[in-house]
């Protein structure tokens, strides 16, 4: 059977960070193969040769959402909706972001919620806004607030909810090593701050039990 071609590596860009040169590129694999050096290892040898041009499309991948702005997904809303105005919830939205005090992932949910003020946004779009904030480098109590907030800004809905729940590699496998430990991050704005029925129901919400099928767990 004939060999597959490989792909063309994307231009100038072994990296998904636009407005990244060249130059900046190279630059960036250089420090890579200086920590390969740091580690005792040599990024000369075949194993490891193209790995700096790796580690940079990663990190392009990873950090990405420096490139990208919530305001463009959530600008574009819907007012046909017969008058809803009850809580909306997307639950167990993965996240997969990097702590930036040891560049280490940390990983879980976040459950995003809010009650609308005569219009909503696409569902998925409340999803995308997660990603645009986790693929940066973070602290799980930032990227909570930095979600609803975005949220409220551009939506100004009567309430916006955002619960993160994760587990952080650099707690887990390293220091103090606790691998069954997670941490619970959340912040509330407008009737979820002032109505403890509304904020009863979204903890309630979010602690139900899902499965498509309808089956019982």
């Amino acid at each position: 059977m004939p060999k597959k071609k490989r792909k063309p590596e994307p231009p100038n860009g072994e990296t998904m960070l636009p407005g990244r040169t060249a130059k900046e590129v190279e630059g960036a694999k250089r420090h890579v193969r200086g920590m390969l050096r740091f580690l005792g290892e040599d990024p000369n040898r075949e194993g490891l040769r193209d790995t700096p041009a790796r580690v940079v499309r990663a990190l392009g991948e990873h950090f990405s959402g420096y490139a990208q702005n919530p305001e463009s997904y959530l600008a574009k809303t819907f007012t046909e909706v017969e008058g809803y105005d009850e809580l909306v919830l997307v639950s167990d939205i993965e996240v997969f972001s990097h702590c930036e005090h040891h560049m280490v992932p940390f990983v879980g949910k976040a459950h995003v919620g809010y009650i609308p003020n005569g219009r909503v946004v696409g569902l998925s779009k409340l999803a995308r806004v997660v990603d645009v904030f986790a693929k940066r480098l973070q602290v799980q109590e930032k990227l909570t607030k930095q979600i609803a907030d975005a949220i409220q800004v551009h939506l100004k809905p009567q309430g916006v909810a955002v619960v993160v729940q994760c587990q952080h590699f650099c707690m887990c496998y390293r220091g103090m090593k606790k691998p069954g430990s997670w941490t619970t991050t959340s912040k509330l704005h407008g009737l979820f701050l002032a109505d403890p029925a509304a904020r009863m129901e979204l903890l309630t919400l979010i602690g139900l039990k899902r499965n498509i099928s309808g089956h019982s767990e």
